[in-house]
């Protein structure tokens, strides 16, 4: 008899939501006990298998104890108290924010049950397949097991993005170091890397500003990139990134290094309250850069705010002025934000951004096109000889080994001495 997967009505009769698995898993949160992880560890596919079910379930471990699982159901039925309130929308913004937190409740919970109820059924089907000897289920099932291994680890990751600020928009800048054109290149070059990055992620990107280089690339460009978690993925970039290559501005066709500095700080939300004294800023016009043609800025809309007791330097050209102030401000306030963050966080901030040398000791990471081809994390030691694809924007390994470390409250020299 052939068995389709998950499509058996007997064995959904008998084994459905509420089966006995089912319940096994709801009550203990644990499938260590199954029958199919007891039997003997002869057979490689059963033993992989077994490896595949602890490593859902450790994802799922965390993932409750991020979640604080034993209160969550109290908490949501709170949040679903407060939203029956007839006043609740006597306050938009706080009602707005209330519709936030419960709904990222609700998507954490709904992550919890639905890998729990892939795993208890893949683990049943792999059971029931072994007893009727049919081995093509056994393989449709431990197939799905490895792909529910994969998004589990995915939703562990992103369990760990419980930052303050983590869930919010976040503003990207990128400025060119010294170097002249290779330098303004690399700048270009990162900026189309983080752009590809987070339309992947179906993230929004805006261009807030931009200088052009004197030859080629840009000497700086900002972006707002907006979408849950935006900030919490990207504030693992800030800091120095260093190219290696053979430069193809140079006729002799020698190797050169570049330098960029990348800086990632939130939006601030609107309820949050950040007090800036007029009298601490100086606000300047100027005309906006730009490749020129028909639509060249020929007014002067562009916007700098300097705010004089941190020295922060914030631009916007957009084609309105009063636009540009309103978004030079709110970057304004953001980075103000992010430097009131990184004093709560000093201890941490301490230790990855302990400098040796001056010129070298604050690089993050090293990207080499020749002689060899490597991209290499110098917090975390995580590498990839895959540079054409980190380029292209496939950053989820390194941010993820970041985060990691970030959350292990591990040092720059912690993470090294590992390897």
């Amino acid at each position: 008899m052939k068995l389709g997967l998950k499509n058996n009505a007997g064995w959904q009769a008998r084994n459905g939501a509420e089966g006995p698995c089912a319940r096994r898993l709801a009550h203990s949160g644990r499938l260590s006990y199954h029958p199919f992880l007891n039997r003997q560890k002869a057979d490689p596919m059963r033993a992989e298998a077994q490896n595949t079910v602890a490593e859902i379930e450790k994802s799922l471990t965390l993932l409750r104890r991020r979640l604080d699982w034993e209160t969550a159901a109290y908490r949501l039925e709170e949040f679903n108290a407060r939203v029956e309130d007839p006043d609740l929308w006597n306050d938009p913004e706080g009602a707005q924010k209330l519709m936030r937190e419960r709904q990222t409740l609700v998507d954490a919970i709904d992550v919890v049950t639905s890998i729990e109820t892939d795993l208890s059924d893949n683990v049943e089907l792999i059971e029931l397949g072994e007893m009727e000897e049919d081995d093509e289920v056994v393989r449709e099932a431990e197939e799905a097991l490895k792909a529910l291994a994969v998004k589990a680890a995915e939703k562990e990751l992103e369990a760990l993005l419980d930052g303050e600020a983590d869930s919010n928009d976040t503003f990207l800048e990128i400025n060119a170091g010294a170097g002249g054109t290779e330098s303004c290149d690399w700048a270009s070059m990162l900026a189309r890397m983080y752009v590809r990055w987070a339309e992947k992620k179906g993230y929004k990107v805006e261009l807030q500003s931009e200088s052009a280089g004197d030859e080629a690339g840009i000497k700086s460009a900002t972006y707002k990139i907006s979408g849950h978690n935006a900030y919490g993925w990207l504030k693992s970039e800030s800091g120095v990134h260093r190219l290696v290559r053979i430069s193809p501005f140079d006729s002799a066709a020698k190797r050169h290094t570049s330098f960029c500095s990348v800086w990632v700080y939130p939006v601030v939300d609107d309820n949050i309250e950040i007090e800036v004294n007029p009298a601490d800023i100086r606000i300047d016009t100027y005309r906006s850069s730009g490749a020129g043609g028909q639509h060249v800025n020929t007014t002067d809309s562009a916007v700098r705010i300097t705010h004089n007791p941190t020295g922060i330097v914030v631009t916007s050209s957009e084609k309105s002025q009063h636009q540009n102030r309103d978004i030079a401000m709110k970057a304004l306030k953001s980075r103000l934000y992010q430097m009131e963050l990184d004093r709560r966080n000093a201890a941490i901030n301490e230790a990855h951004e302990n400098k040796g040398d001056a010129g070298w000791g604050n690089q993050i990471r090293s990207y080499v096109l020749q002689p060899y081809q490597m991209v290499k994390d110098l917090r975390t030691s995580f590498e990839t000889s895959d540079t054409k694809g980190v380029l292209d924007g496939d950053l989820d390994g390194l941010m993820a080994a970041t985060l990691a470390m970030d959350v292990a409250g591990m040092s720059r020299a912690d993470a090294q001495g590992e390897d």
